[in-house]
């Protein structure tokens, strides 16, 4: 048995950003957050006096903090299906026989590897925000450090140009500061654009699609609304 009317839902009904705009999140609580990228550095492989002088350029860079910041490192099994592709095409295309078998050689190690073990992509951010806003549950200042994630918190009527007005002027040079001190550590630090955070944030709330559906164009994020039939 079929009906007729058809239920209207958003995905965007159940995160906490109600937009993305100028570079900028505007949550939903009435606050806004940029999104630092940082590249990574192997701890390891560096000489005891260079672990001692990046500990403390990190020491150093939390010292000088007079703002609330969130560290997030994110690990995602990594798609390697395009690379193993180029490498299929380049051993078809190899008319030398040797080198054809070294290619076929090299994809099978890799196959092997990625069915052996799982090859996590890390990537890490640093997240600041504007207007903290305190939870239905007032359980604290910091709420916001989860809003990001789905954590469901008080709305407010948001006015997005107000916000991004307001906090331009905050915002901005927390941002030149951080990317300064990390540079003291030979951390390269950089600003998502607008085209990164909606990739960003489409990958973490549809991890299983986002493999094979890239967007495209940045207005398709306010476009998708469900129209299911139910049987």
């Amino acid at each position: 048995m079929k009906y007729n009317t058809p239920i209207n839902a958003s995905t965007q009904q159940h995160i906490d950003i109600a937009d993305i705009k100028n570079d900028t999140l505007i949550l939903k609580t009435g606050g806004a957050a940029i999104v630092i990228q940082t590249t990574a550095v192997n701890f390891d492989l560096l000489s005891e006096r260079e672990q001692d002088s990046m500990i403390a350029a990190y020491a150093g860079l939390l010292n000088s903090l007079s703002f609330p910041i969130q560290i997030v490192i994110r690990s995602k099994r990594m798609d390697v299906s395009n690379y193993l592709e180029i490498l299929t095409k380049a051993e078809e295309g190899q008319a030398n026989e040797k080198l054809r078998g070294q290619v076929i050689g090299y994809r099978k190690f890799i196959e092997e590897l990625i069915t052996q073990n799982d090859v996590l992509d890390k990537k890490f951010y640093v997240i600041i925000p504007y207007g903290i806003v305190t939870s239905a549950t007032g359980s604290g200042p910091f709420d916001w450090l989860l809003n990001l994630f789905g954590v469901t918190t008080k709305r407010v009527y948001v006015d997005t140009e107000y916000i991004l007005k307001k906090s331009v002027s905050q915002l901005i040079p927390k941002r030149d500061h951080i990317i300064k001190e990390f540079s003291k550590m030979g951390v390269k630090a950089r600003q998502l654009n607008t085209e990164e955070l909606v990739s960003l944030f489409y990958d973490i709330y549809n991890p299983a699609s986002s493999r094979e559906q890239k967007i495209k164009d940045t207005s398709e994020y306010t476009a998708p609304i469900v129209e299911p039939m139910i049987a």
